[in-house]
């Protein structure tokens, strides 16, 4: 039994051996004799028992772990092993000290093999592993500090989730959303809260606005499929006009009435209207690298503004912005026998398509003709339109020429009076070569006129009357319609049809224009550059007197797009009559 005891008492006393080292002292060089640096054994530590310079400072009364006879000795390996039944006895009783049965209950005596086996009595190694709480999840932030206190709300629901295995913010025992939130979000949700509000009661109020009754007869008569009345049919209606009036402001044309009145214009204007289209129909462009960007004006474009500028009222429709467009019109037409340059902006936009509406024109639409190359730009009045090929730059092109004669017999019919709707005659041609079309027809009319007056011929010179009063020498020209210089009625007896006059009539005034051109182009160049000079500075006065009217009782007024068309052309025009 001894030796077991002594093994035990072993066991539980760590026996160290305390290893003195020594330390390698610092020397520095001396003059003289060196030193011997080799490495000596320090001498052995001692512990004087009776040493009164330096004071025990553990009490033994206080901690009898700490007894003065735990000598250095007793706590190193003893360097004989002959004598471990002494250490061990020495090791059992210092054991004996520590534990006393009168203060220790649990070693006061033996337990029964139930009370040893108690979990309570035992060592938490051996405990059961308890139940460990889930951590948060993090995917949602950190968790606010005000909710993660013991006996906040937030850290009670947490508790109360993470026993019941159920409900929190994302299941599973973790924490609410709300413990993720900090002051600044529930800050920022209370401006969000607020914003909502805010826009639910400005929207109400602005469809409220938007829906309210027309304010004039005008505009209550424009939109008849909106009436006024407080019915939220009624109401919406009238809202969603005045918002696809507003809508309007990006899509429609600029003005309602891009042409100004005929009976505003100095000089009067014809009676048809010629729409043409710039792109591919006047010039066309091109671009190449080895010689950029180039223009090309269509063959006989000249000749053709010339020709018909005393017929048709002339427009030009494209649907390049303005700033790019007007100088190249600019150089086509310098005498300014174009009467009105219209841009992208008096065009329709719509579904991603610049189209050329031509019921803004403030014409009537059975005296408008447009020429075009592209049938998208005319689908919405196609019965006025004549869509030809797109020109791609050929020189010796006669397209544009070629349709004189059929443009001239319609501005012929509209100047004798004739009722001439122009879009009855576009329909007869649909489909077919509108110049081809129309000499076949000539050739065809000029016969039946020749015949016609071949047969009046034979039954005037065989009659009595007719003899008679030619023997008299009365047979004179016939009084009737004159044409220029020409008696329409002694035209026709000489066998010329109504068209071949009308059109000796235009040749003489395309020469007279051209001579004039020639002799005096230069001056009405210079002419029209000091009147848009002049016009330019008073657009200019205009503004400023604008921009500081409140300075100033009188307000000045801006013309509108029409006014300023008609005085930007009337130098034209008058220089044309000159």
């Amino acid at each position: 039994m001894f030796p077991r005891a002594a093994v035990g008492a072993l066991r539980i006393v760590r026996i160290t051996r305390i290893v003195s080292t020594s330390q390698w002292p610092r020397t520095y060089a001396k003059v003289g004799k060196p030193k011997d640096n080799t490495w000596k054994p320090s001498d052995p530590i001692k512990f004087a028992e009776g040493d009164k310079a330096r004071p025990n400072p553990v009490k033994p009364s206080a901690q009898p772990e700490f007894d003065t006879a735990a000598a250095p000795e007793h706590n190193t390996t003893p360097s004989q092993p002959s004598r471990p039944v002494e250490s061990a006895a020495r090791a059992s009783q210092h054991v004996g000290e520590d534990f006393k049965m009168g203060e220790q209950e649990e070693m006061s005596g033996p337990k029964s093999p139930g009370e040893n086996t108690d979990p309570t009595t035992e060592s938490p190694e051996s405990q059961p592993p308890q139940p460990q709480k889930p951590l948060p999840d993090l995917r949602y932030g950190i968790p606010s500090d005000e909710d993660a206190t013991p006996g906040s709300p937030g850290a009670s629901e947490a508790g109360a989730s993470g026993g019941g295995g159920g409900g929190g913010g994302g299941g599973g025992g973790e924490l609410p959303r709300s413990a993720y939130e900090t002051s600044t979000d529930r800050r920022r949700n209370r401006v969000a809260n607020w914003s909502y509000l805010g826009m639910l009661l400005l929207g109400t109020t602005g469809a409220v606005f938007m829906g309210r009754n027309w304010e004039s007869e005008e505009e209550e008569a424009a939109h008849i499929d909106a009436p006024n009345g407080w019915g939220l049919g009624q109401m919406y209606a009238r809202a969603a006009a005045r918002i696809n009036g507003q809508k309007a402001y990006y899509t429609e044309p600029t003005f309602q009435k891009l042409l100004p009145d005929k009976d505003k214009i100095p000089g009067g204007a014809p009676e048809l209207t010629l729409v043409l289209s710039l792109e591919d129909l006047l010039l066309h462009s091109e671009w190449s690298t080895k010689r950029g960007y180039r223009l090309a004006k269509r063959p006989g474009l000249d000749y053709f503004l010339r020709y018909l500028s005393s017929q048709y009222e002339l427009v030009v429709f494209t649907s390049v912005k303005s700033m790019d467009a007007d100088p190249i019109i600019r150089k086509l037409d310098p005498f300014r026998l174009i009467m009105w340059p219209l841009f992208r902006e008096a065009t329709r936009f719509e579904k991603g398509e610049y189209i050329k509406d031509l019921s803004y024109l403030n014409r009537d639409l059975s005296k408008v003709i447009i020429i075009d190359t592209d049938p998208s730009h005319v689908k919405l009045q196609p019965e006025n339109a004549i869509v030809l090929p797109k020109w791609k730059g050929e020189p010796g092109d006669k397209g544009l020429v070629a349709m004189i004669p059929f443009l001239e017999y319609l501005a012929m019919m509209s100047q004798t009076g004739t009722p001439i709707d122009v879009r009855q005659v576009l329909k007869s041609m649909q489909g077919k070569d509108i110049p081809a079309e129309y000499a076949r027809r000539e050739a065809k009319l000029r016969e039946q006129f020749q015949h016609d007056l071949a047969e009046q011929k034979r039954k005037s010179k065989g009659s009595a009357g007719g003899m008679f009063m030619k023997s008299l020498g009365l047979d004179g020209p016939k009084q009737g319609m004159v044409l220029g210089d020409q008696n329409i009625s002694q035209g026709m007896a000489e066998g010329k049809m109504m068209i071949d006059m009308y059109r000796e009539f235009n040749k003489q005034n395309y020469q007279h224009l051209d001579k004039q051109i020639r002799e005096n182009g230069d001056q009405w160049l210079k002419e029209m550059a000091e009147e848009e000079k002049k016009m330019q500075e008073a657009q200019l006065k205009d503004m400023k007197a604008g921009a500081f009217g409140w300075l100033a009782p009188q307000t000045a007024t801006v013309p509108s797009a029409a006014e300023a068309a008609t005085a930007h052309n009337a130098g034209a025009a008058s220089g044309q009559g000159r």
